[in-house]
């Protein structure tokens, strides 16, 4: 295993280092100023626009708008809003929060983007169903010459969800209840396979459903305990801000249990639990937006990029303040176990609870959301026939993650390189489809003046 994780560890240093943080920091950039930074302007009309999309309507697509979202946010919110954040500040200091901030700000531009194509370039599957996402509008978008880019994105986005999107998620659902509720960590691999597989039996609308009800609570939950958190410790908030900020651009000593890290640790650290948290650019929550009861692509993608605002401007500070607040990110645990330290500390007797229930929760979906991520990239590749046997061994590998021999550290390795082999593919079609994206924007906004703010 070790042997196996150093191999990971070093093509992790080559691909997700040179390789995807210029090219997905440059590619969010790029988006923003040729959008003249109108999304990240225009919050408040995505948010509009997200209200009057919450019911089913007679337009084209399988989900509501808001279901299309939720099931984004599904996948999305997960253990890289708790277990996530604390790595990140474990391996890159407490500046790896600020650049979390600041990919989740680029990448708003660019999860609108991933959305708009998605929905511009879907298709109807032989089961009637909506599927769309990098592989089609690389495809559609691009032309034939570019069918190998489509393949590769499918291929990895096949493999990826069963580390990002399945074992990972289990194997935190199986710390965070051994940690607080003594369970044993196997069983808990075994009862979320049972949950998995319930949910997956009723596809595409039951996995909708799911999530549009599961999401907005575990969500707005946490969040609140959070904010009661920062609240008890207003007086304590500056500094933490001040201090995340400074360690962005300043290398910080060894205190307590905490190692010390370089600005370059926090740069590609906070980048890389940045993607792995809000996805945005990885290609994976255009797949759930294609789905989309619309005829509006860019209003879906307008929809689209709360998704990275809720999940990491919103959900992941929550979590990275309380830990530097509370002093948790010098303790030397790493994991979900700094988040549960932070929230007990702060909430003796009770933040430990709303930790492990909410990363269970937030897991959960994960695993549900990212079937479907997987699932169309597995039938991009293999044809509709390879469904059911994708949902088998999907619901198969969960407790897998929860096996006393896996490692968490080369779990963490395999998802970042995974991610990063994703997102490549589709930020080289995104930089290539920009003209098109420009132009349908430019026309979108020009139609809407009424609901500019």
């Amino acid at each position: 295993m070790e042997f196996f994780q150093a191999i990971i560890n070093d093509i992790n240093a080559l691909v997700s280092g040179p390789v995807l943080l210029p090219l997905l920091a440059g590619t969010g950039l790029f988006l923003s100023v040729g959008y003249k930074f109108i999304l990240q302007r225009n919050i408040f009309h995505a948010f509009r626009m997200l209200l009057k999309g919450r019911k089913n309507s007679n337009k084209a697509g399988d989900l509501s708008p808001f279901n299309a979202l939720m099931t984004s946010m599904s996948a999305a919110v997960g253990t890289g809003n708790i277990a996530g954040v604390a790595t990140a500040i474990y391996l890159g200091g407490p500046g790896a929060l600020f650049w979390m901030w600041v990919v989740a700000f680029l990448g708003m531009a660019t999860s609108y983007s991933e959305a708009t194509l998605s929905v511009l370039f879907r298709e109807k599957d032989a089961n009637g169903n909506y599927i769309g996402g990098p592989m089609f509008y690389i495809r559609k978008g691009l032309g034939d010459k570019w069918k190998w880019l489509a393949f590769l994105f499918a291929l990895f986005g096949m493999l990826a969800g069963a580390g990002i999107g399945n074992t990972v998620q289990s194997n935190s659902i199986g710390q965070a209840l051994e940690h607080t509720f003594n369970i044993n960590p196997t069983i808990s691999g075994f009862v979320v396979m049972a949950i998995v597989g319930l949910v997956l039996i009723g596809g595409i609308k039951r996995i909708g459903e799911f999530a549009g009800r599961l999401v907005p609570f575990m969500a707005i939950t946490y969040f609140l305990t959070g904010v009661l958190i920062l609240a008890l410790n207003i007086t304590e908030v500056p500094a933490a801000i001040c201090l995340i900020v400074k360690c962005a651009f300043t290398s910080h000593a060894a205190t307590g249990g905490f190692l010390g890290a370089t600005v370059w640790g926090a740069i590609r650290y906070g980048i890389a639990r940045g993607i792995f948290s809000n996805e945005a650019g990885m290609g994976s929550s255009p797949i759930a937006h294609a789905t989309a009861q619309t005829d509006s692509p860019q209003q879906q993608g307008v929809i689209a990029m709360l998704g990275v605002f809720l999940d990491t401007i919103v959900i992941c500070s929550i979590t990275g303040l309380s830990i530097v607040i509370t002093g948790a990110w010098k303790t030397g645990h790493n994991g979900a176990a700094m988040s549960v330290t932070a929230f007990e500390s702060a909430l003796p007797g009770f933040g430990q609870y709303i930790v492990s229930v909410g990363l269970v929760l937030f897991a959960l979906t994960t695993i549900i959301g990212w079937s479907l991520y997987s699932e169309k990239c597995t039938q991009y590749l293999f044809g509709v026939q390879s469904i059911k046997w994708f949902r088998i061994v999907w619901v198969l590998l969960v407790p897998f993650g929860t096996f006393p021999f896996v490692n968490l550290e080369a779990l963490w390795s395999l998802a970042d390189l995974l991610n990063a082999l994703m997102a490549i593919p589709n930020l080289i079609a995104l930089l290539l489809l920009s003209p098109t994206l420009f132009r349908i924007t430019k026309e979108y906004w020009a139609k809407k003046p009424e609901t500019k703010d």
